[in-house]
């Protein structure tokens, strides 16, 4: 257990937030050596009708579904049944044949996307932008969304073979940037598995590790525990938030076509650290072994040369860490702006879902919130601060 004045303290500073107003309400957990030292929750999941967060209420993942993703491409890699130099269109053949903008013509890449390169996000793929890539990205997402409800909505494979239809933003593994890349990974894996990508996660992740409330949508028995979302309201406050985002059905009702790779997940906070402390036990759980502690080894490394990390270095707030399969990794304690270890890595979603596993201390914190736009917010490092200013050097 935490002492009695550090769980004050992270109680004092979560409610803060909530009083505030800047969130409606929180899970956060601390896991040390395997064993929880903290959980507290506090707020609303449903502000109007008052229902309370609960230790069992469900989150939108959103881009805390990449780690997931990630892990199930280096089970087929551990598997051989893929090479990360794999270009991406043995699997998808939408991206045979890629270009790329310059000076506002398409020319051909000097060489395919592979595997390698959307694991880093050094793909060329973008979620947006006024370049053509970006364009194309819009264009396409907006199409997902317009049929999302309607009788031919759009599938995984679909939507990875029309994102490789389009220009890259950049030459494959020349730089660093934030993109769809994990969709298309999602849809490698149903490609070499030949099942569904949501039936390859419970198969290999979810099932093994008793994750029984993770998926892509909600029976209904489960929905009444699913947490609202919100935004801020201009006037200090907050008002709900229910768009469909990045081709994710809001309300997780109805079973997917399109399941996301890189956002698509619902979660607890149990469920999560599952897959956390899988992560920290090299692999291991419950006496199984998902994957191997020299594949979990490099998921959990930096991955990108010195010209790629200058892309990823125009992420302010992460200064003092690089990126590598899907996740952020602290390489430099003293830059970062945040108090904590070298080698810690973990990621975070669109609405605030937070994780960070750091192995020297045998430590992992856990954060689930819904506000839009959150990823990491100062709440997220006001509660990591006080728990990681606590551990002895």
């Amino acid at each position: 257990m935490l002492e009695p004045n550090i769980t004050n303290q992270l109680k004092k500073t979560l409610k803060a937030s909530i009083d505030n107003k800047e969130i409606a309400g929180a899970n956060f957990m601390v896991i040390k050596d395997g064993h929880e030292l903290f959980y507290h929750e506090d707020g609303m999941a449903d502000l109007e009708s008052g229902r309370p967060i609960t230790r069992d209420s469900i989150f939108r993942l959103y881009s805390m579904t990449k780690p997931v993703t990630a892990a199930s491409v280096m089970m087929l890699l551990e598997r051989g049944d893929i090479d990360l130099f794999d270009p991406v269109s043995s699997y998808i053949p939408g991206f045979k044949n890629q270009k790329l903008e310059q000076n506002g013509v398409l020319v051909p890449v000097n060489r395919e996307v592979n595997i390698h390169d959307l694991l880093n996000m050094t793909s060329g793929l973008v979620y947006g932008g006024s370049d053509k890539a970006g364009l194309h990205t819009d264009a396409l997402f907006q199409e997902l969304g317009s049929r999302l409800k309607g009788d031919n909505p759009m599938g995984t494979l679909e939507f990875a073979n029309r994102l490789g239809q389009g220009p890259l933003s950049f030459e494959p593994g020349s730089y660093w940037q934030y993109g769809t890349s994990a969709d298309v990974l999602g849809a490698i894996v149903e490609a070499v598995s030949g099942m569904k990508f949501s039936q390859f996660l419970y198969k290999e992740i979810f099932g093994p590790l008793e994750m029984l409330d993770t998926g892509f949508w909600l029976p209904e028995e489960k929905r009444n525990r699913l947490a609202k979302t919100y935004q801020d309201d201009s006037g200090g406050g907050l008002k709900l938030y229910s768009d469909s985002h990045l081709g994710i059905y809001h309300q997780m009702d109805r079973e997917p076509t399109f399941e996301s790779g890189g956002a698509g997940l619902v979660s607890t906070i149990d469920d999560a650290a599952k897959f956390t402390r899988m992560l920290m036990n090299q692999g291991g759980y419950n006496g199984g072994q998902l994957l191997q502690p020299r594949t979990v080894q490099y998921l959990t490394s930096a991955s990108l040369n010195d010209w790629q990390q200058k892309g990823f270095d125009s992420w302010h707030s992460l200064v003092g860490h690089s990126y590598g399969n899907q996740m952020r990794i602290m390489t430099d304690t003293g830059k970062a702006g945040i108090i904590g270890s070298q080698g810690e890595y973990g990621w975070d979603g669109w609405l605030g879902a937070y994780f960070t596993n750091s192995p020297q201390d045998g430590l992992t914190i856990l954060f689930m919130i819904q506000k839009k736009d959150a990823g990491t917010m100062a709440i997220t490092r006001k509660l990591r601060n006080i728990v990681f200013s606590t551990l002895k050097l």
